[in-house]
């Protein structure tokens, strides 16, 4: 029994845990039963991120000092937040957005951008002029300042204005101006257009405020509207459009002589004089009117006085003359008294026709009466009278200036090599005549157009290279090295494969050993009896010398791997034995 016990207890003390690998040869289906695990485990994983909360954008570009207060908040009221784009943007479940921006703005948050107009919303009673326009322009500045932070690549902005105080004289009247101050974002940058933009939105914002008064500069003092224009008064916008007439010019040259002479064998330049001037004309103009049957009469005025009967006075001034005429008598025939009154004076006596001092004297028949004749008439007639309003706008091309270069054909000779060939006058005209239609030729404009044709010499860089062996092209090492990391990452997957997962594979799902080949003798002895084979007894003291060759084989190998363990069972056979 004391020979027996150790036979029989060295496999008891190795009934402790096994290692993982004993395990896995023992239970095949093992690391089945593992990947399953992890597959579910990992499908769980899948469904809990799918039915997690959908983010959305709480608020984006607030400074460091708001964004701490608003994850305070957030943390105060349980919301789960997270951060995105490098921290500029707070997110939180987008079924709790609106409801968290109100709790937020009722705290106050976030407050960049400054105060609006909402400084006039508090005023308080007995407030002075003074301090009512300093709020007026604080907010004006605030509500700027807040449209101009609504720009993607503005992160904040300041705006100073300079409202002078109005005066009742035109001489001591000043106008506005303002500087804005604009904090871009990181790695962002404005155009020359948004620039432009943010002039004019402030200039239309306050009365009286020219765009040239306005003032912008960069958080690194970059002057950003000097670039608007230049000393004389030249806008960028029109410089632009200068050139876009000029490219357009080019284009269309250019595309009507390509598919004549080649896509690289024409070059053209514009040189465009553009009138930006606004030109307002207004004439008027009176002139008579040429056909007589139009004569349009405007006024006509006309007296007319007649007098008849009824003598004037007459004769030398004196008593004579003021005398009244004498009683009419019935004429009388036959001589006169000499000195008869009506009787005409002798010849040569005073009073006499001819005689000296007979003037005034009346011969003749007595006068019938004086008689006058008056007629006056004004007409005035209608001019014609042209108003003319003209106003030119700006941009119109005054003049231009073409230049186009045409390369040499390539023909072939007579030999059938391909030579440079000049092109004939017939075809320099007619690529001319082209040009003129393309440009828009005009000669009262005063346009001019110079095509010469000439070789197009080869820079170095366009000139053929040497050919280069295929081993020392750079193309082709750089697809060699590559193709050698794909083929070394290849053979490393190989050598994994074959050399360490395929061996655990066939290890760990190998089938359980077959029984003992020392059994299968006794089953055929029985079905067929061998006369050479050892008797029953024999086999079976065999089998018990093998047995426990085996058992202090693995009592050795037990001693080596943890003495502690063999010593503890030996002290307990001990105690058992007493």
């Amino acid at each position: 029994m004391s020979t027996a016990a150790p036979a029989g207890a060295l496999p008891e003390a190795g009934n402790g845990p096994t290692p993982l690998l004993e395990r896995m040869r023992a239970q095949p289906r093992l690391p089945l039963i593992i990947g399953g695990a992890a597959l579910v485990a990992a499908a769980a994983a899948f469904m809990l991120w799918s039915r997690g909360p959908d983010y959305k954008v709480l608020y984006t570009n607030v400074s460091d000092r708001d964004g701490g207060a608003i994850i305070a908040s957030l943390q105060q009221m349980n919301v789960p937040y997270k951060f995105a784009e490098g921290g500029g943007a707070i997110l939180i479940a987008g079924d709790k957005v609106a409801e968290t921006r109100l709790k937020l703005a009722a705290q106050g948050l976030p407050k960049a951008g400054g105060v609006g107009f909402e400084l006039m919303d508090n005023q308080k009673f007995g407030t002075s002029q003074f301090a009512e326009q300093v709020n007026y322009q604080r907010g004006l500045e605030g509500e700027l300042a807040r449209s101009i932070e609504s720009i993607g690549a503005i992160e904040s902005a300041r705006v100073h204005l300079a409202l002078p105080k109005p005066s009742l004289f035109v001489r001591d009247q000043k106008k506005p101006s303002a500087s804005v101050v604009l904090a871009l974002t990181r790695g962002r940058s404005i155009d020359e257009g948004q620039v432009s933009a943010i002039v004019h939105m402030i200039s239309s914002s306050v009365p009286d405020l020219d765009a040239k008064s306005v003032t912008v500069v960069d958080q690194r003092g970059n002057l950003l509207s000097s670039a608007r224009g230049t000393d004389r008064g030249l806008d960028v916008s029109q410089l632009k459009y200068t050139q876009e007439i000029e490219q357009g010019y080019i284009r269309r040259i250019e595309a009507i002589l390509q598919p004549i002479v080649g896509a690289n064998n024409v070059r053209a330049q514009v040189a465009a004089d553009i009138d930006f001037s606004v030109v307002e004309h207004t004439d008027e103009k009176y002139k008579p009117n040429q056909d007589p049957t139009q004569i349009a009469i405007r006024s006509q005025q006309s007296s007319e006085s007649a007098q008849h009967g009824g003598g004037q006075p007459g004769g030398v001034p004196g008593a004579l003359s003021n005398q009244p005429p004498v009683n009419p008598t019935a004429p009388i025939v036959g001589p006169r008294a000499p000195n008869a009154p009506g009787t005409p004076p002798a010849p040569g006596t005073p009073g006499a026709p001819g005689a000296p001092g007979a003037a005034g004297a009346t011969t003749g028949t007595a006068p019938t009466g004086p008689s006058s004749t008056r007629k006056d008439t004004t007409t005035n007639y209608e001019l014609d009278r042209t108003i003319r309003h003209v106003q030119q706008s700006a941009g119109g091309v005054k003049r231009l200036s073409v230049a186009v270069v045409v390369n040499n054909r390539d023909a072939a000779d007579a030999s059938g090599k391909t030579a440079s060939r000049a092109l004939t006058p017939g075809e320099l005209e007619q690529i001319r005549n082209l040009a003129k239609e393309a440009m828009g030729f005009s000669q009262e404009r005063g346009d001019s157009l110079n095509v010469v044709n000439s070789a197009f010499a080869r820079d170095a860089d366009s000139a053929p290279a040497p050919e280069v062996p295929f081993w020392r092209d750079r193309e082709n090492v750089d697809l060699a090295k590559t193709a050698g990391q794909y083929l070394l990452y290849a053979l490393l997957a190989l050598f994994a494969w074959f050399a360490v997962l395929r061996p655990l594979m066939r290890r760990h799902l190998a089938p359980p050993a077959a029984p003992a080949a020392a059994e299968a003798p006794a089953f055929v002895a029985a079905a067929e009896p061998d006369p050479n084979a050892p008797s029953p007894e024999e086999s079976m003291r065999e089998r018990e010398a093998n047995r426990r060759k085996a058992d202090m084989e693995y009592a050795h190998q037990a001693a080596d791997k943890d003495p502690k363990m063999v010593a503890a069972l030996i002290q307990h056979w001990m105690n058992n034995d007493e």
